[in-house]
């Protein structure tokens, strides 16, 4: 008999759940991957000036990866909070803290204006959105997981990730709407600044929606357990403690899984943007339009990604799309630098197919990899150091490589080697389909559900 704690809600729970998740993640990312683009667009000139173009979006790109910096403390303090209270509590306070930083930006004056101040406040500001950002991963696709039963964990918990593209293509939706109704000029004076205070609107959406969800079940039954066992004298570490002492292992392979997929995602979309414009001297409207189609794509192929992984396993999924990018990352370049409209939109759109692969079933296999006590902090602390050593500094090592060999292939050849190592991290990783989220992970790893793992 199902206890529960695992059982499957209605269609109709499940789906308000991953609506709510859907939307605030959308929104999260739609917040973050503004500032990419804007970097890769504007910022260069409007915050950090200089002679060489190239140079400034280098700049740019390091503000960037500040952000990515401040997602591990985001992680280990949203973690321990979600673990000890709750996830929808933190989940509301994420969205707030990134939508105010974003609609901030929207409203700061320029290095011309002020100065140096400028591109600081900006700095500061990104901080808080990686922030933010390091707490609401960890927390949206647990809230759906743990809602979620056993069978179909891997098709619901993906709908979160498909935030990302979801956020992706409405930040370059707007970018790309402004760039085709507005002079360069214009743009650079003021339109910039639209996709940012259209935030304000979108979070607010975001916090309505987001409200009405009920707390975990599995989160709650945990809780109660831990309460049970304060009222006799028994004190658990902090979830951060916990987690070192005894999921070091999936930890690092949360690290490694998400290397590949990290690093493949930034290069295609954020590196894409500068290579285009600066390196081949395209249209800016040539690479949006590329990764706003692509998006689209990838947002409807990471559920149906997820759902394969319900019926292959998480491993076999993860490596189709692992093994494909390593051999893509050479393919790519190649057709980007053919100059044409259609073909670096078609090799851009490939590219997120196989990187979705990667993300889809993701959302599952890292929560399924930690106890219910600590897996805020496990997951988050996993997915958000992988984003220091992988996501953020990607655009800064692609552009670096691209500045000094003035050639696309050593960038192939970082991203195919990034693919290698998700490779190897999931050849070596334990099968995690099927497992009782509500089982200690010693008694579920391994464990046949009714949905036992088949490979």
């Amino acid at each position: 008999m199902t206890s529960p704690a695992t059982a499957a809600p209605s269609s109709t729970g499940i789906r308000r759940v991953v609506a709510a998740s859907l939307i605030g993640t959308t929104v999260e990312w739609y917040d973050f991957f503004l500032y990419g683009s804007a970097a890769a667009l504007v910022f260069n000139t409007l915050f950090f000036p200089t002679a060489d173009p190239l140079v400034g979006t280098l700049i740019a790109f390091v503000t960037y990866a500040i952000g990515f910096l401040a997602r591990p403390l985001g992680g280990v303090v949203f973690g321990h909070f979600g673990d000890k209270l709750g996830r929808k509590k933190l989940l509301v306070l994420s969205l707030l803290l990134m939508g105010g930083a974003t609609f901030a930006m929207g409203l700061l004056p320029t290095y011309a204006s002020i100065g140096v101040g400028a591109p600081v406040l900006l700095t500061v500001l990104r901080l808080v959105q990686g922030f933010a950002l390091g707490g609401e991963w960890g927390g949206a696709v647990l809230i759906v997981s743990e809602h979620g039963g056993d069978r179909h964990r891997g098709f619901w918990s993906s709908w979160p990730q498909a935030g990302a593209p979801g956020g992706n293509l409405l930040a370059t939706g707007v970018l790309a709407l402004l760039a085709a109704v507005q002079s360069e000029e214009s743009f650079l004076a003021w339109g910039w600044r639209v996709p940012f205070l259209l935030s304000g609107v979108l979070v607010i959406v975001g916090l309505w929606i987001r409200i009405s969800v009920s707390e975990s079940p599995v989160f709650l039954a945990a809780q109660a357990k831990a309460e049970a066992e304060a009222a006799r004298g028994i004190k658990e570490k902090a979830p951060v403690v916990q987690v070192f002492r005894t999921s070091r292992r999936e930890v690092l392979t949360a690290i490694g899984t998400r290397f590949g997929e990290n690093i493949s995602y930034y290069v295609l979309t954020s590196f894409l943007l500068v290579y285009v414009t600066v390196h081949l001297g395209l249209a800016k409207s040539t690479a949006l339009n590329a990764v706003l189609i692509g998006s689209a794509v990838h947002f409807v192929a990471i559920p149906a990604w997820g759902a394969l992984s319900d019926r292959l396993g998480r491993r076999p999924v993860t490596l189709i799309g692992s093994v494909g990018m390593a051999l893509w990352a050479f393919v790519f370049f190649a057709l980007v630098d053919s100059g044409s409209a259609t073909v670096i939109t078609l090799a851009v759109t490939a590219g997120l197919l196989l990187h979705g692969a990667m993300y889809g079933p993701q959302a599952a296999f890292i929560s399924e990899m930690f106890d219910t006590k600590v897996r805020y902090s496990g997951a988050s602390m996993g997915s958000q150091l992988a984003s220091i050593v992988a996501g953020a500094l990607a655009p800064i090592v692609a552009v670096e490589l691209l500045a000094r060999y003035g050639s696309s292939v050593p960038v192939s050849v970082y991203l195919c080697a990034a693919a290698l190592v998700t490779t190897a991290t999931v050849l070596v990783a334990k099968e995690t389909r099927g497992r009782d989220l509500s089982a200690g992970r010693t008694a579920g790893a391994g464990a046949k559900s009714r949905d036992a793992v088949r490979v």
